[in-house]
């Protein structure tokens, strides 16, 4: 195997390693956020470093890569599929800790009624499944693939969309929640911002292998 090419699948090992270590975040927030688990919060606060290592040490590998290799064409297109998706990894990682403070806050599990009324557990799952297909589009090299999850980000911001209106009204009736209700409020734009981040990493499969660029392209045919 060439030289340039083993580079290529140690920079891909070591993202997919970052993906794992996220995936662990996202996963293990979800628990956390369902039974108000302040000690596996504190787990995913602590995680937080340890990513934004991998982060720096990919786009070090990155860097080299790019000066010692002077890559061109679907090989320079990998190592900036890389990149952009390393930064978007390190944000979704950040934004697991962001969702972990809030659950740190809480001194009792969210009213289960709050939680059935703004769907959160369906759009965190909806979540979850989005970056680890992205993972496995990432994996197989499968741009078709990714143009599917760019697809399910639609019922994400569905329900968020809808969480300002049912979280105003639950609190209008249940005033001794409001500190829960807008913590609530927080982490469903926090999962939005998930699909969001997920989206972006799609969007570079699709580059990579394609030479495509379709980002904002859903945007401009809403302007037309």
């Amino acid at each position: 195997m060439p030289q340039i090419d083993e580079e290529l699948n140690r920079l891909r090992e070591k993202l997919l390693e970052m993906w794992d270590l996220v995936d662990y975040q996202l996963t293990s927030g979800r628990d956390a956020m369902a039974n108000a688990d302040h000690e596996l919060a504190q787990r995913i606060i602590k995680l937080e470093r340890k990513v934004n290592s991998y982060d720096i040490k990919i786009d070090r590998l990155c860097e080299n890569f790019l000066a010692l290799y002077t890559p061109v064409a679907v090989d320079l297109r990998a190592v900036l599929a890389v990149l952009k998706i390393n930064t978007n990894l390190e944000r979704i990682g950040d934004t697991a800790e962001g969702m972990a403070r809030f659950v740190c806050k809480l001194d009792r599990p969210f009213d289960p009624e709050l939680v059935e009324l703004t769907k959160v557990l369906v759009m965190y799952d909806e979540a979850l499944v989005m970056f680890r297909e992205c993972r496995t589009a990432f994996v197989k090299d499968d741009p078709k693939h990714a143009k599917q999850i760019i697809k399910l980000d639609k019922a994400l911001n569905k329900i968020y969309r809808k969480s300002d209106v049912v979280i105003t009204n639950y609190l209008q009736a249940n005033s001794d929640r409001i500190p829960e209700g807008l913590a609530l409020l927080s982490i469903i734009k926090k999962l939005e911002r998930v699909g969001d981040q997920v989206t972006n990493m799609a969007e570079e499969i699709i580059f990579y292998r394609e030479a495509k660029v379709v980002k904002h392209k859903g945007k401009k045919k809403k302007k037309d």
